[in-house]
């Protein structure tokens, strides 16, 4: 391939990771659908912003600014056409820590780590690596997930100040030993009420806007009474100036490994809400490099802002599409009111109850769990419901992305081993009619996978063998092999050739060839011609060489 070529297939695999105007081909179909979907998600995203802001340790004006900015970005240079992006609870989870250990003033900082990462993975074409992480690794990760919001929000629900642990389960225990028994039952009145009104307002309408109606019910009785509750407090009237952190060597060598956790969590929550509303719309197939590419530069931006890190929102995209959306235009509106909101009523929303957000965050913590999943998962195999529990304990117990390589590697050695039982090697009668001196002739077909795992075991029988002068080793229907198992096929014909025994091969595989050739399993035959493509011309070389042997 010439240089040029090369030049312009590398200009078009570029421009097909940025925006054109191929995303709004529609919209003037679908305008007034998108807006009135942008609207609908904005409402409800409104509480999760402020709720995940005040959450996470980095405060509501953090989470609306990355509702706002990363909700655009995400929106005009994703790969979705209908993925609502912001703030999230699975990267409140993450980040709640790393501000606890490193302050407020890291956030800016690991948000542009993190971005970068994103950003380099989707240029890199590595958005498709989500499809290899195992169903019950997802499930297990979104209920433990929903377990650590829940416990998060313990603290701000009792109206007392939450723990020193940095694990969620140990931090709600500390806090009960704080409790204030004159403001406890006035906060969790208001978290009763949004509750409530949450977990009812689906009776009266799907498209019902729970949670906004919760937080206005709980803040106008705070208000009225006077309760003696803590609310957000005073927020901008407009969008922060966007500013660098600073970013020395120091800095960078300490936040490297949470910007890592941070990007890997922001890549596959992004990729499975993409995935997931790709399979709840006809608004097309999405691009996982590309949504790897705009998540990235959401997460940049919403750092130079004051924001957090940016993921996909499985919820929120969800009632995306439920509310009519066809094209990004609708999360865009989204970021859009989220905008209109803080410019106009930022005092507003400076009174509302933080135990009142917490009541919000308990429900959706709640929502994230499907008792249906958790039962089709546990109930499948014993495999996959291990692999789920490991994860989920994982999760909340140590560390998300820890959960996610732990339950990948557990997912991965019960595939192994279900690979390797579904392997074997078979000892054959010979075909055709029994000749003197078949006796002294074993064929051995090896099926399934010859692998790392079971080369040893699956082949240990045939150098056993005894009272044998010639071994045909079947390997048609072989459909796994790796360099270990070529290896030990390669030493078991060195092995049986220096016991006198002749080995024929036959049917290596094409696909096989090569790392047979390499690895030397061709070389260690005695001679070249002792590879076969036909079982019965290996059976008919075999039975002579017995002959030639018996008449010498």
């Amino acid at each position: 391939m010439s240089a040029s070529s090369r030049a312009r297939q590398t200009g078009l695999a570029l421009r097909q990771l940025l925006p054109s105007a191929d995303d709004y081909r529609g919209v003037r179909r679908t305008w007034r659908g998108d807006v009135l979907a942008g609207i609908t998600v904005g409402i409800v995203a409104l509480p999760l912003a402020l709720a995940f802001g005040v959450s996470s340790g980095a405060g509501a004006e953090s989470g609306l600014v990355t509702a706002i900015i990363a909700g655009i970005v995400a929106a005009i240079f994703g790969g979705s056409n209908v993925q609502v992006s912001g703030p999230t609870g699975a990267m409140v989870v993450v980040l709640a820590p790393i501000i606890a250990s490193h302050g407020a003033g890291a956030l800016a900082a690991v948000c542009l780590l993190a971005g970068v990462i994103v950003l380099l993975a989707g240029a890199l074409r590595l958005g498709r690596t989500i499809a290899y992480i195992p169903w019950p690794v997802i499930e297990g990760f979104t209920l433990g997930i929903a377990v650590i919001i829940f416990l998060q929000q313990v603290p701000t629900a009792t109206g007392t100040a939450g723990g020193e642990s940095t694990n969620a389960m140990v931090a709600a225990l500390e806090t009960l030993r704080t409790i204030d028994w004159q403001t406890l039952a006035w906060s969790l009145l208001l978290v009763a009420i949004v509750v409530a009104v949450m977990l009812l307002s689906p009776r009266i309408h799907p498209r019902f806007p729970g949670s906004l109606v919760a937080i206005l019910i709980a803040s106008i009785a705070a208000w009225a009474f006077a309760l003696p509750v803590e609310a957000i407090g005073e927020l901008p009237t407009g969008l922060p100036v966007p500013t660098l952190p600073m970013l020395d060597v120091e800095t960078l060598l300490a936040l490297a490994g949470p910007a890592v956790a941070v990007a890997a969590l922001a890549a596959i929550e992004s990729l499975l809400s993409a995935r997931v509303a790709a399979s709840i719309s006809d608004t097309g197939a999405y691009d996982a490099d590309r949504e790897l590419v705009g998540q990235g530069l959401a997460s940049i931006a919403a750092g130079l802002f004051g924001g957090m890190p940016a993921t996909g929102a499985i919820a929120r995209t969800a009632v995306n599409v439920r509310a009519g959306a066809r094209s990004r235009l609708a999360s865009i509106v989204h970021g859009l009111l989220l905008l209109a909101i803080v410019l106009v009523g930022a005092s507003v929303v400076a009174r509302i109850p933080l135990a009142a957000l917490a009541g919000v965050l308990m429900v959706t913590a709640f929502r994230m769990i499907s008792i249906a999943t958790v039962r089709t998962v546990v109930g499948s195999t014993r495999a996959d419901a291990a692999v789920f529990i490991i994860t989920a304990i994982v999760t909340v117990s140590v560390d998300l992305i820890y959960a996610v390589l732990i339950g990948i590697a557990v997912a991965a050695f019960f595939a192994l081993r279900q690979l390797a039982r579904a392997s074997g090697v078979h000892r054959e009668e010979l075909p055709g009619a029994a000749q003197p001196g078949d006796e002294r002739i074993a064929v051995f077909r090896l099926e399934g996978a010859l692998f790392f795992g079971v080369a040893e075991r699956m082949l240990e029988r045939i150098s056993e063998l005894r009272d044998v002068e010639v071994v045909v080793i079947r390997m048609s229907q072989l459909q796994i092999l790796d360099a270990t198992g070529a290896q030990v096929i390669t030493e078991l014909i060195t092995s049986l050739e220096r016991r006198g025994i002749t080995v024929l091969v036959k049917g290596i595989q094409p696909r096989h060839l090569a790392l047979a050739s390499r690895v030397g399993v061709l070389s260690s035959l005695r001679h070249q011609n002792h590879l076969f493509d036909e079982l019965d011309a290996a059976v008919a070389h075999a039975r002579s060489h017995v002959r030639r042997s018996a008449a010498s």
